[in-house]
């Protein structure tokens, strides 16, 4: 069985981590708290709670399985942190874009509020999702290893 690189591995468990994490704080603050949306607003309610769980679901498994690997990173000795915050914030914003551009724009799953004019929300939405990725990119950049050191 082959394994990735340990540099691969850590950009996994950053990018799990990130997009696990973003998931959850949209489900927690956007689902749950303002209960402006579910994950799938095109059906009744209780499909919405359904799919919400689901997501939630899907977001624990992917912070979790991003933790494990940032813990097999640390065991062996392979940690670096600007790379790990870098994949942590592309995985983030990648999951916030994908939101914004695809569930609520291409597939119509849901949007970010209903009743109002959602023109200022995607654009804050798909907004803060691309500063996140760019972010993300520009510590990837920075936190590359030397050649003589790869």
């Amino acid at each position: 069985m082959t394994t990735a690189p340990p540099d691969r591995r850590l950009l996994v468990a950053g990018l799990l981590f990130g997009a696990g994490a973003m998931g959850a704080v949209d489900e927690i603050v956007f689902h749950q708290l303002l209960r402006w949306h579910h994950f799938y607003d095109r059906s009744s309610g209780a499909v919405g709670l359904v799919s919400d769980g689901v997501l939630h679901a899907a977001t624990w498994s992917a912070t979790v399985a991003g933790l494990a690997l940032l813990a097999d990173a640390r065991r062996r000795e392979v940690f670096a942190p600007r790379r790990w915050w870098g994949a942590v914030l592309v995985g983030a914003g990648g999951f916030q874009t994908f939101d914004g551009l695809v569930d609520h724009k291409v597939l119509r799953v849901h949007q970010v509020r209903y009743g109002v004019d959602l023109t200022g929300y995607d654009i804050t939405w798909v907004s803060a999702g691309v500063l996140l990725l760019l972010a993300g990119a520009l510590l990837l950049r920075r936190g590359r290893a030397p050649a003589a050191t790869r």
